[in-house]
Order: structure tokens, then sequence, then C-alpha cells
């Protein structure tokens, strides 16, 4: 499977500017899956209600240019819904099936917890035989919730993840990908924020030893996902057999 990102240098709060950038920067860009930034429409906002979705707009562009594209399409977008404001993570098809994923971990340090309200789910979705576990940004930083019980092939960590500790986010996207014997893709934005925060270029897809499989040109990360290679490793590497059993509560 061919996986795409783009690191987006998102427009401050502009929804319908956002959706044409993306597909200027997608034009003629090819893949099976495509993969956008954490508030790809929006950036990461804390005036969740002047921002949020409350027509689906972002989820109707998802939709949109999944059909044109013929691929799925992945990201997230604040959203609100019966009164509670959500860090939303889509995952669309392109015969219109979709699954989401409420950020589960919202960020402290800048608020993000007294805006919207955690995820209650851990969501893994399938596509073209591979098993995605869908995380957003801050979720990278909480192992227990992303252990793989033999339930994923991949995880999907969509981000704004900003320079000053991006260190952070490469140490532990690879560290995530060896322990869990899994694909590892941590799309970031680039550009600055309206809060004037910097974010480099760091976007990164790991194999399940950690080895870097991504390549980059321009504003896109491409990685091509071999999934009986990775079942290959995981037979030969059966690390998993000797993980600890535990439940998480919510």
């Amino acid at each position: 499977m061919k996986v795409a990102g783009l690191n987006l240098d998102i427009i401050w709060k502009k929804k319908t500017e956002n959706f044409a950038h993306i597909e200027s920067e997608l034009l003629n860009v090819e893949a099976d899956l495509f993969l956008l930034p954490e508030m790809f429409s929006t950036g990461f906002c804390m005036d969740a209600s002047e921002v949020s979705d409350r027509n689906n707009e972002s989820l109707e562009f998802l939709k949109k240019i999944s059909k044109e594209k013929n691929a799925a399409f992945c990201g997230s977008a604040p959203v609100e819904q019966n009164g509670n404001f959500y860090n939303r993570m889509y995952f669309v098809k392109p015969d219109g099936e979709i699954s989401f994923y409420d950020k589960r971990h919202l960020f402290s340090f800048s608020g993000e917890d007294k805006v919207y309200t955690p995820g209650k789910e851990r969501v893994i979705v399938e596509y073209k035989g591979i098993r995605f576990l869908l995380q957003v940004c801050y979720d990278l930083r909480f192992p227990v919730f992303a252990r793989n019980n033999d339930d994923y092939d991949a995880i999907l960590y969509v981000a704004n993840w900003p320079e000053k500790r991006v260190g952070a986010w490469e140490h532990l996207l690879k560290a995530r990908a060896i322990e869990n014997l899994s694909f590892v893709f941590g799309l970031n934005r680039i550009g600055t924020d309206g809060n004037d925060l910097l974010y480099q270029e760091s976007s990164h897809c790991f194999f399940g030893d950690g080895k870097e499989i991504s390549q980059k040109q321009g504003n896109l990360v491409f990685a091509e996902l071999y999934l009986e290679e990775l079942k290959d490793f995981r037979k030969h590497f059966q690390f998993l057999n000797d993980r600890d059993s535990f439940s998480i509560e919510f």
C-alpha cells in the first residue's frame, strides 16, 4: 500500500483556503491513502466555539476529495457535537465509508483539556487488508494506550508538534514502531501557527524494527507498506507474545 502524507502549512482559521491548498498540493499525486495533519482545516486552535465544524465542513471535504482521487483520506478537525467539542480524526474511504476517532489524550499544557472533550474509544480501521490504529499528536506520549494486542498492523499519528519539542516526537515515533512491531507513520504540520509556534518538517514512517522507510519529495512524504514483510518480521521476532496483559479504564 502506498501512503502519502502532506506536510501542510495550515492557514490559521481559514477552512476554505486550507481545503483549496490541499487540493492544489495533491492535484497530480497518486496514493492509496493520504494523511493530513491534526486540525488540518484550522490549525491547532483553542477557540473551539469559533472554528469547530457544525455542518461537517471538514468531513464533507474529505469525502469529496477521497471520491475524486479514489483513495482513503485521514486527518483530524475540530468538531462540535451535542454541545461538546472534539478533536476528531476521520478515516474516509473512497466508497464513502467513514470511521472516526476522538483524541483521547488532550494536551493540558495548551489548555486543550479545558476546551475539548476526550474520546472514550480506541479505534482501529481496516483498509486494503491493513489494520490501522488511529492516534492524534499528544497520544504519542502514552504507550499503554497504543499497545499492540495483535489487533493492528500500523499506527497513524497526525500532529501539530512544535519545533522546540520535535526531538521527542521523532524518538517516540520510532519507539512506538519498535515496541509494537508495527508500521508507524507520523505526519506533522509545517510553518507557523496563530500562536507564533514554529513547526519544522519532521514527518516519518518507520518499520517494526525502527528503520525509516519513508521518502520525501517537496511537501510530501511517501511510504510503501508491505504487509507480508511485516508478517514475516513478526513471525521471526515474536516479542509480542511476551507482552504484559492489562486493561484500560476510560
